[in-house]
């Protein structure tokens, strides 16, 4: 039987349901009563004391509800309103905060609602070019803002309630700790009016010094935890997601990798930082981390136009240890392609496990295509195989014949602040389509790794290589100096995958 429904007012079939053994009880314990009540005024009357006894009680029971009645009166069971009020509730809010905090509510409900119903492809959303509306209409622009602030109580506050009276949202807040100081970045939703030259105006009338401001998307929205999470794990999954997921948490860099040096990987902990060596807790300075690379060398991020924080630090020290804990690895899924000719070749990724087969492959090539590809003195190409293979540097991709043997190359790699692909395809695997389904594969993969271009270097001979790339259907930039070609592809239109068919996945 439901809690909030009594035996009297249910209801069976339109009329009220009424149950004999309740009537039972009740006329149990009315009988019982009268005869407790019977035997005590038996035991009271027929006393010696029996009168006063029954006068006395009656006194104390009248006294006992008069008593009740005037703390009842004085002692109201009625809601408590307003600031006068004992019980420490907060007062009601006002007209005006009551609509501005409706306002929020509206306004995290259509963030929600926008996150959650799926984009049609090639759709841009006001959020993802910075700029939103808040729920009056009015337009507003998304920003991202650091500003260090005096460690005392009431400088963040003060600061906030600067940021308000210009009607900038604070949507979300980090706080960076110094030894002096706090640094905190916020995500703001400001009026679109407001430009960036007075909220930082306002930010130092506030007390806040070293301010830097940019335009946010919707990107940003994501909470730190979150994001972080979803780092850590791309990394755990993949060796080659080290630098990226460095990119994304430490915003727009400079990542480099360097090998280790001879003679000071050992003892690198015991002296200063340089560029060949890093301690092995890593080092701090100022615009640029150094930490220690799994393999032994220095990994360094370069951020000129805004100092790292020891928060920041911290973080990315942490995501190279678990990379490091983790050791080599990466996906072993692969793909089955059916060439048009009835063939079979399996696409997978390739690390270092796969040098010697990448060597062999070198061997059957000819001196023409490994002088297309490398663009050098051809006697060197295996030196360059351990670096290309290395997922620290990039991620590659490995076209296998149904025997295993190795017969196509596909590399992309993390150049700094931009990305290059190169192909190799052994002669007579050529004029297939494997190097062009290679160049599908990484390029999608350079869309998803959040990559705006992506460029390719040969020589302006290499009539394969530029077909290729006018395959992707995306915006090109060609520059030829001195015989080689540089194609550079926008990565600004619609995500490209394999261009056979007839492919299928194991």
């Amino acid at each position: 039987m439901s809690a909030d429904m009594s035996d009297v007012t249910r209801k069976r079939h339109g009329r009220p349901a009424h149950h004999w053994r309740r009537d039972v009880v009740e006329l149990a314990a009315l009988f019982t009563a009268v005869a407790v009540a019977d035997a005590v005024a038996n035991f009271v009357g027929h006393g010696p004391d029996g009168p006063e006894l029954l006068l006395v009680s009656a006194v104390i029971l009248a006294a006992t509800a008069g008593f009740h009645t005037w703390w009842a009166r004085r002692h109201t069971h009625a809601p408590p309103g307003g600031e006068g009020s004992d019980t420490g509730t907060r007062p009601s809010p006002t007209k005006d905060e009551a609509g501005h905090r409706a306002a929020r509510r509206a306004g995290t409900t259509a963030e929600a609602t926008a996150e959650a119903t799926p984009e049609a492809p090639g759709a841009t959303t006001p959020e993802s070019s910075g700029a939103t509306a808040d729920p009056h209409g009015a337009p507003t622009a998304l920003w991202r803002m650091r500003t260090t602030v005096r460690d005392q109580p009431g400088s963040l506050a003060a600061l906030c309630t600067a940021l308000a009276h210009d009607r900038v949202d604070i949507l979300s807040l980090q706080t960076h700790p110094l030894a002096e100081g706090t640094v905190d970045e916020f995500l703001l939703r400001a009026p679109a009016a407001l430009p960036a030259s007075d909220l930082t105006r306002t930010v130092s009338r506030a007390g806040g010094s070293g301010t830097w401001i940019e335009r946010a998307d919707a990107h940003d929205l994501v909470d730190a935890p979150t994001r972080i999470l979803g780092l850590a794990t791309r990394t755990a999954l993949d060796a080659a997601e080290l630098p990226l997921a460095l990119r994304q948490l430490l915003g727009r860099c400079t990542i480099r990798s360097l090998p280790a040096t001879p003679g000071r990987a050992e003892g690198a902990g015991a002296g200063p930082a340089s560029e060949e060596s890093a301690p092995v807790e890593g080092a701090l300075e100022g615009t640029v981390l150094r930490l220690r690379a799994p393999e032994g060398g220095v990994i360094t991020v370069e951020r000129p136009y805004l100092p790292f924080t020891p928060t920041e630090f911290a973080r990315a020290r942490a995501l190279v240890e678990l990379d490091t804990r983790l050791g080599p690895r990466i996906p072993r899924g692969q793909d089955v392609l059916t060439l048009p000719e009835g063939s079979d070749i399996t696409v997978s990724r390739a690390d270092t496990g796969d040098l010697r087969a990448a060597r062999a492959m070198h061997d059957r090539c000819s001196q023409r295509t490994l002088g297309m590809r490398y663009h050098g003195p051809v006697n060197d190409a295996d030196r360059y195989l351990n670096h290309l293979l290395s997922p620290r540097f990039g991620r590659t991709l490995a076209a296998r014949t149904a025997s295993g043997r190795v017969v196509g190359l596909g590399h992309l790699l993390w150049d700094g602040d931009e990305t290059e692909i190169a192909l190799l395809v052994e002669d007579e695997w050529q004029r297939r389509g494997i190097g062009g389904e290679l160049l599908g594969r990484l390029v999608t993969m350079a869309i998803e790794a959040g990559c705006e271009s992506v460029y390719a270097v040969t020589q302006s001979s290499n009539t394969g290589m530029v077909a290729a790339m006018r395959g992707l259907n995306l915006p090109l930039d060609f520059q030829i100096e001195e015989g080689t070609l540089v194609i550079t592809a926008r990565l600004d239109a619609t995500p490209v995958s394999s261009h056979l068919p007839y492919d299928s996945r194991q």
